[in-house]
């Protein structure tokens, strides 16, 4: 048995780019465009994000910010910022959370503005995000999990190629306040790479 490394030691770059897209760390300043895109799209992801309840202050945004940059510098959870490249607007939300480093286990999480919905920015970016995970971070599998409601969550997964593992029966209560069932998506290393 192998003694596993301290996370905070685990060195990778903080941004990366797609062809259209710059994924990067959270950075202080973030909240304002954070906050504005969460107004602009709040009724689409009310159902699914528990932060979507009720629109966030500006301070409340700049504070998810800055506790989402310490998390990523201790290597907790790798939020990740979109942002579109030819205009450097931000574009919405992702990472890697619920991370094991032991086995290299990750899941990717994601929300998009609602003017940007629809151009397949999503998709391009859960598919560098994975492409990230794999080559930088050793991945040996990595998940999307989805309310079995959120078609368009589900969909993204789909197109990106994850395998749809199993759906777990009412297994978490969403926003709504009833049981949901969960699509557990997969790409697995020996497997989808």
């Amino acid at each position: 048995m192998t003694n596993p490394i301290d996370p905070i030691l685990i060195s990778f770059p903080e941004s990366f780019e797609t062809e259209r897209l710059l994924i990067r760390a959270p950075l202080w300043g973030d909240g304002v465009s954070l906050n504005e895109a969460i107004g602009e799209s709040l009724n689409e992801v009310k159902p699914w994000m528990l932060f979507a309840q009720t629109m966030p202050t500006l301070e409340e945004s700049e504070i998810f910010t800055r506790e989402a940059r310490l998390a990523f510098l201790k290597r907790d959870k790798l939020h990740m910022r979109i942002f579109n490249k030819s205009t450097g607007s931000f574009i919405g939300n992702s990472g890697l959370h619920q991370i094991n480093w032991d086995t290299r286990n990750f899941e990717i999480g994601y929300w998009i503005r609602s003017s940007c919905s629809g151009y397949g920015y999503m998709t391009e970016a859960v598919n560098g995000i994975t492409e990230f995970a794999i080559h930088t971070l050793e991945a040996n599998r990595i998940e999307i999990r989805c309310s079995a409601r959120n078609f368009k969550s589900a969909a993204v997964a789909e197109r990106a190629g994850f395998t749809l593992d199993g759906i777990l029966r009412s297994n978490c209560r969403g926003m709504d306040g009833e049981l949901h069932d969960s699509k557990v998506y997969a790409k697995v290393r020996g497997v989808e790479f």
